[in-house]
């Protein structure tokens, strides 16, 4: 129970942040920020990388996400953990928040001469666009699942090597797809910032019903 009430304090301070985050947003107070990083970033990172974090990028994508997010809840369905399934589906809220924003918050996305994904027009989802670009909607899918095998890891393996190694693993990739949103010219470094706080926030709230806490992390070496 105290682990469950901890990461509900967390979910809600995460989301509180993201609020507050998105308040500065609206406020352009990131403008020049977004612009230096985003030139910082595709000056450093040759072009060769160019079809690598497009490729990259797909995994993160509305199709490859979502699906992920539903075989989780069809496997909770089929153990009987219906709470576990339905949270599994807390993307979904999520999905909404992002898309409000937007929708309403003025914020356009980079421009196109910053654009620099090779595989844009391959899936349904790239025909899909909004007004603006925050936050963004891979960051807030790809924490979300992150965060929640992250808490999977961390309660319910016994070895401290495995948990460190899985855990810098999922940590790595996230990480790379926050790369990928900035160097492709998808996104500024905001709207990765605000997707990725709303991700983590849901994704906390949803491993509360998902994960089994029998064990508590590190208590096995």
């Amino acid at each position: 129970m105290k682990v469950r009430l901890l990461l509900l304090f967390l979910a809600a301070v995460v989301f509180l942040v993201f609020v507050q985050f998105s308040y500065t947003v609206a406020k352009e107070s990131w403008q020049q920020i977004d612009f230096d990083t985003t030139v910082k970033i595709q000056d450093k990172i040759p072009r060769r990388f160019d079809e690598f974090f497009s490729i990259f990028s797909v995994i993160g994508s509305v199709e490859i996400t979502v699906g992920f997010v539903f075989i989780g809840a069809l496997l909770s369905l089929i153990r009987f953990r219906i709470w576990a399934s339905l949270a599994w589906l807390l993307v979904l809220p999520a999905t909404v928040f992002e898309i409000f924003g937007k929708l309403v918050l003025f914020h356009p996305g980079p421009p196109v001469l910053f654009h620099r994904n090779v595989l844009a027009g391959e899936l349904p989802s790239f025909y899909v666009h909004t007004n603006f670009s925050y936050p963004s909607g891979h960051m807030t899918r790809t924490a979300f699942i992150v965060t929640i095998l992250c808490v999977i890891v961390s309660f319910q393996r016994p070895h401290l090597l495995y948990k460190l190694l899985s855990l810098t693993a999922l940590l790595g990739f996230l990480g790379v797809m926050f790369l990928t949103r900035i160097y492709l010219g998808e996104h500024w470094l905001s709207d990765v910032v605000g997707g990725t706080l709303l991700g983590v926030a849901s994704g906390l709230l949803a491993a509360i019903f998902i994960v089994k806490f029998k064990k508590y992390p590190l208590s096995k070496a």
